[in-house]
């Protein structure tokens, strides 16, 4: 019999609390164990009751979310499903909690919160079920990689020499492009790798991250502040630079086309393709039918198999495939399923894909 999961809510919201409570209930896999309306009562009660998955508010009296998960990630790293409301503020504290150790970050509605948050039930379970699966190790072994952004987020330095804004530049490798898709973990996991990147003479790279609309475009200025790599969400059209980083954006699928002797990205709405919408595989697909044998794609941390069969795609076509290894992953889903259809040249640890892009793009320079 597979073991229930013990779940613990934190929430200033009464409604919440209760909301959440109805949905654990009714759950044949999971139970709730406890909830408090603030996290100083919260620790008291886990304190001989720890539980294995913890619900999250952003904002709450005595002690905030964020706060209250960063002391949690450094005394006791348990998985923590965060809600936040998808405002503009709201996305830069998600993002924050992502990177601070969260598993993943539901909606919260600002109105109508009973009715609202039960049409999320499914999206809150499945959430809780993927956080009990996580690998927390990663967080401890993984987080000293990437320095702390700039103050007041400005830019680190970029390398002009190297990078102009908008044109391809004569280090051009050729229709070289670097494909990276990531899920569940793949915030923390992808600045890890762009912010130890150390040279812009890479070739473009496209990503595609699982990730709600509202908080791409924050999350691709956050990676732009901690990169020498410019960083930005992908828009329809864009020609494809060396030394730039093409985030697709969320809610559409972005694809590469080639447009005469340049590669730009096509984006546009789409149906979800398993289940996700961008996908890695309608990203890799492109790829491999533009870039073909020029191409690396690195599939990393996540949950399900978005991604398997289009890096599959990528190797058939002459492409260099890295997959990230189970011992990084916060979750091993997808790269498990890449590996599992062959699509994986070499797995990896997350440190030494840094190092393996860079490999990539010195060969490209050579060929």
């Amino acid at each position: 019999m597979t073991k229930e999961i013990r779940v613990f809510v934190v929430d200033d919201s009464a409604v919440v609390r209760q909301v959440l409570k109805g949905m654990i209930d009714n759950a044949h896999d999971m139970v709730l164990i406890g909830a408090a309306q603030d996290p100083i009562f919260a620790l008291r009660k886990m304190e001989n009751d720890w539980p294995d998955v913890i619900t999250l508010d952003v904002e709450m009296p005595r002690m905030d979310g964020l706060s209250f998960l960063k002391k949690i990630m450094a005394e006791r790293p348990t998985p923590v499903v965060m809600c936040s409301t998808r405002t503009a503020e709201g996305s830069r504290e998600s993002l924050e909690a992502l990177r601070c150790g969260a598993i993943d970050v539901v909606e919260k509605p600002k109105v109508n919160l009973k009715t609202a948050l039960a049409n999320e039930e499914q999206t809150l379970l499945s959430a809780i079920r993927v956080a009990a699966k996580a690998n927390l190790k990663t967080f401890k072994t993984n987080k000293t990689l990437a320095p702390s952004p700039s103050p007041k987020g400005t830019p680190r330095e970029k390398n002009t020499a190297d990078v102009m804004l908008g044109q391809p530049t004569k280090v051009a490798c050729g229709q070289h492009v670097i494909a990276i898709g990531t899920s569940t973990g793949g915030t923390k996991a992808l600045e890890d790798v762009l912010v130890n990147i150390t040279t812009t003479v890479v070739p473009p790279i496209v990503v595609v991250q699982h990730m709600p609309e509202q908080f791409t475009k924050t999350f691709a200025e956050r990676l732009n502040s901690v990169s020498v790599l410019q960083v930005m969400e992908a828009e329809n059209g864009m020609k494809l630079s060396p030394g730039f980083v093409y985030i697709a954006p969320g809610g559409r699928h972005m694809m590469i086309e080639k447009r005469g002797p340049l590669l730009q990205t096509v984006v546009k709405e789409g149906p979800h393709v398993n289940r996700h919408c961008p996908s890695v595989d309608v990203l890799f697909r492109s790829v491999a039918k533009t870039s073909g044998k020029n191409a690396l794609g690195v599939i990393m941390t996540g949950m399900g198999d978005d991604g398997a069969a289009g890096l599959a795609e990528l190797k058939a076509q002459g492409a260099e495939t890295l997959g990230q290894n189970e011992a990084s992953c916060v979750v091993y889903s997808m790269p498990a399923a890449a590996k599992a259809r062959g699509a994986v040249d070499k797995e990896m640890d997350l440190m030494n894909i840094p190092a393996a892009i860079m490999k990539f793009s010195q060969q490209c320079r050579l060929r």
